[in-house]
């Protein structure tokens, strides 16, 4: 009896370091915000096919899939190690790795180092210098001028914090042709107008959040209908970068691009309508959610409708 139970305590103690190293692996990748990744990856992957033409290098796309993965992830790792004391504070962000020490400040902080360098070498060495140049020069304005700069300080942190995470399809583009055209800035252009539209959707919800931590995020320093208004203007100006497109994309990108610009703008408008109704009831009733649901399914709709327009070209 005592050998079955020796080896039954054996059994519970390896059962115990798979769940402990299951555990660990589960917190380095939420360090790397997998969402955000795979949003980013839904930008670049599209890009291939319309700066090929048709169908990309499949070596290209698994280095633009792989290193833009880990690029991503070590902007995110970085940015959970500054933010630590902010994600304490706001309850949106109180289960992150580091708030509930699943993992150390310096583990963290040597971990996004890491996959950074890895990212680099990576685009350095299988496709081309532009675009590694391209990769080092995301993280560095992720990491230092919008979380480090931008975010404690500025309302308009959203909009400029926008140029990194539309950098993938320039990195993306970067990386296929060895050059960059008027069509990935175009496409640049897309990604980077949708990011606050997007965003302040969803930090009207969190907005008591962020002035709790001290974020000066404009949701949270100007009225609601400030936000939409200038959402309004910025979902005009995506549109208008999307329908630009036209000329290297072809008719079939156009025609989704036209419709589901349509139900975007008319979604935002609506939202601002109602944010006067509110404004003028005095009340804080404006539910914002829908719209950030939407802009994640038009950025797929439009930039799955530019990899359909490159292969039927």
């Amino acid at each position: 009896m005592s050998a079955v139970n020796v080896r039954y305590e054996a059994a519970t103690d390896q059962q115990r370091q798979r769940l402990r190293a299951s555990a660990t692996v589960r917190a380095y990748v939420a360090l790397c915000k997998p969402r955000i990744v795979e949003l980013l990856l839904i930008t670049a992957v599209p890009t291939l096919f319309l700066a090929y033409r048709g169908l990309p290098s499949l070596l290209v796309t698994v280095v633009v899939v792989v290193g833009g993965a880990l690029a991503a992830g070590s902007a995110n790792a970085l940015n959970c190690y500054i933010d630590r004391d902010i994600d304490e504070v706001m309850r949106r962000t109180s289960g992150r790795p580091l708030v509930r020490h699943t993992v150390a400040p310096r583990s963290a902080l040597v971990f996004g180092v890491l996959l950074g360098v890895v990212a680099v070498a990576l685009f350095a060495a299988a496709t081309n210098l532009l675009a590694a140049g391209l990769t080092l020069a995301a993280i560095a304005y992720y990491v230092v001028i919008y979380t480090m700069l931008l975010k404690r300080h500025t309302s308009q942190s959203t909009l400029w914090g926008g140029v990194c995470g539309a950098a993938p399809v320039l990195i993306a583009w970067a990386a296929a042709t060895g050059s960059l055209s008027w069509a990935a800035v175009l496409l640049f252009a897309v990604v980077f107008f949708w990011q606050p539209p997007h965003f302040w959707a969803l930090a009207i919800k969190y907005r008591e959040d962020y002035r709790r931590a001290g974020i000066p995020m404009l949701p949270v320093v100007a009225p609601v209908r400030r936000v939409l208004a200038e959402s309004v203007v910025y979902s005009w100006l995506m549109v208008a970068a999307s329908l630009a497109l036209w000329h290297w994309a072809g008719p079939v990108y156009e025609a989704v691009a036209a419709v589901a610009g349509a139900v975007f703008l008319a979604e935002v408008h609506r939202l601002h309508r109602a944010s006067r109704r509110d404004e003028a009831d005095g009340g804080d009733r404006l539910v914002t959610m829908r719209l950030f649901h939407l802009s994640l399914v038009y950025l797929t709709v439009v930039f799955a409708a530019v990899a359909a327009g490159a292969l039927l070209r």
